[in-house]
């Protein structure tokens, strides 16, 4: 049978002239978060995103 584990990211907009400012500050974080999860044999099933006011919510769906 198989495992499932949802972990979620949390990013906050900020006023500046870039536009991609989330999507490149959270690279590191989110390959961290897929290496950490690699590990322990977990595999990215899927991933979701929705914003909310100044933030923006990723969902790294993992099965095992």
């Amino acid at each position: 049978m198989k495992e499932y584990k949802v972990e979620t990211l949390i990013y906050y907009s900020k006023i500046t002239l870039d536009t991609k400012h989330i999507a490149n500050s959270s690279k590191a974080e989110i390959q961290e978060k897929l290496d950490e999860y690699a590990k322990n044999g977990w595999r990215l099933a899927s991933t979701d995103a929705t914003s909310f006011g100044a933030a923006v919510y990723i969902y790294l769906y993992f099965e095992k």
